[in-house]
């Protein structure tokens, strides 16, 4: 009996233990999945000069992905229970694949849309079942493996704008496009191939973190959340053509963008490590302040000091995310953690979808200055609301 159980020991301590291997698919998929959303970036100016769309057409094409992506968080995580995480997640990145091929074929601006909305459905499925997958692969000791599931989020976001950036002086957009596509394909073999056919047992202890909250306090989060996702969308959809007005070609549109989601990966970190010595309320309030600032810095300097700052930016512009997402638990109602980070993913997914349209309606009524203004603003807004959400959190207010 001993014999076996340091034999399970030693199994679960080495590189590829299914607990491993649950990580690191989840990972593979999110890094994927994210990399495919903020690829879009890069490709906004083409498709905007391709149809003529204006900066609010523009949006609302971008939210097919992103509103169908926020919108079917909790549907499709419903409709995918039944499955095994291995199973979802490779379907939904087959799905998303499969939606940016039908993107890569000539059917004008409908097969656009078409193929977005496809491919929002695809990624609707991943952050609800890998998020749950490394949950319950870890139980309580989840946090960090949770981070680290974010982080390899964020990475993606760095890659593939950037890697989109450097193609498409070099190939036309539409196989640009498909051969991103080809990338899902083979993502979702390798998931097929790395995620374990059964899952490892579940602790399911971490749904009894939640701390039997009235609902107010994880309102205020959530609303919170969602203004933070909008300032961060909004600076999104108005960077690359604040490069390009600054005499900055498409390569640079890609290295700027590489730069910022960078900043934002080690922001993760940083704001998690923020977040344990300053408290949440402090934490928002310094990041969100900073990111105000930085993006109103951002329009009067040359290219070269822009891009320098492009990481300090990424930095507090990204990592408010990871103080909020760490507290979502404390504010869930008792034994209802994994809807509460559903609903949140909804929240937040959703105001990004959405937001930047009103940023882009601003921008065509004045000018791109006021749209990125804007959403300064709302960044600065974010911190009576903080200040109101203290009461709710207890010790970690401080």
């Amino acid at each position: 009996m001993q014999s076996t159980t340091v034999a399970t020991e030693r199994d679960q301590n080495t590189q590829w233990s299914p607990q491993r291997r649950n990580l690191a698919g989840a990972c593979l998929a999110h890094l994927l999945h994210d990399g495919f959303t903020d690829q879009l970036y890069a490709l906004l100016p083409v498709w905007q000069r391709e149809f003529g769309l204006s900066y609010a057409g523009l949006a609302v094409v971008r939210a097919l992905y992103y509103g169908t992506m926020g919108g079917l968080q909790v549907p499709a995580d419903r409709l995918t229970a039944r499955l095994s995480a291995r199973a979802a997640l490779a379907m939904a990145t087959f799905l998303a694949a499969a939606g940016f091929l039908v993107m890569a074929l000539p059917f004008g601006l409908p097969g656009l849309c078409a193929g977005l909305i496809f491919a929002g459905i695809g990624s609707s499925i991943q952050h609800p079942r890998a998020s749950l997958l490394v949950t319950d692969t870890y139980g309580n000791a989840a946090r960090g493996p949770l981070g680290i599931y974010n982080f390899a989020g964020d990475l993606g976001k760095a890659i593939f704008p950037a890697i989109v950036a450097l193609l498409l002086p070099l190939m036309a957009w539409r196989p640009v496009v498909g051969l991103m596509a080809v990338v899902g394909l083979a993502v979702a073999s390798a998931l097929l191939m790395l995620l374990p056919q059964q899952p490892s047992t579940p602790h399911l202890k971490q749904e009894k973190e939640g701390k039997g909250q009235d609902g107010r306090g994880f309102g205020l989060l959530l609303t919170i959340g969602a203004f933070d996702t909008a300032t961060r969308m909004g600076y999104l959809l108005f960077l690359p053509f604040l490069l390009h007005a600054k005499g900055g070609e498409e390569a640079t549109v890609g290295i700027g963008l590489a730069l910022l989601f960078a900043g934002g990966a080690l922001g993760k970190a940083c704001c998690g490590w923020l977040g344990q010595h300053l408290g949440v309320v402090w934490s928002v309030i310094i990041t969100e302040a900073m990111t105000a600032l930085l993006m109103i810095a951002s329009l009067s300097l040359p290219l070269t000091p822009t891009l320098i700052v492009l990481p300090l930016l990424g930095i507090f512009l990204n990592g408010t995310s990871s103080v909020l997402y760490g507290t979502v638990p404390e504010l869930s109602k008792k034994g209802e953690v994994g809807r509460a980070f559903a609903l949140f993913y909804t929240g937040v997914i959703g105001s990004g979808g959405l937001a930047p349209i009103a940023y882009g309606a601003i921008a065509d009524h004045w000018d791109r200055t006021a749209g990125i203004v804007a959403a300064a603003l709302t960044a600065a807004a974010i911190i009576p609301m903080v200040l109101a959400l203290r009461p709710f959190l207890g010790t970690r207010a401080h």
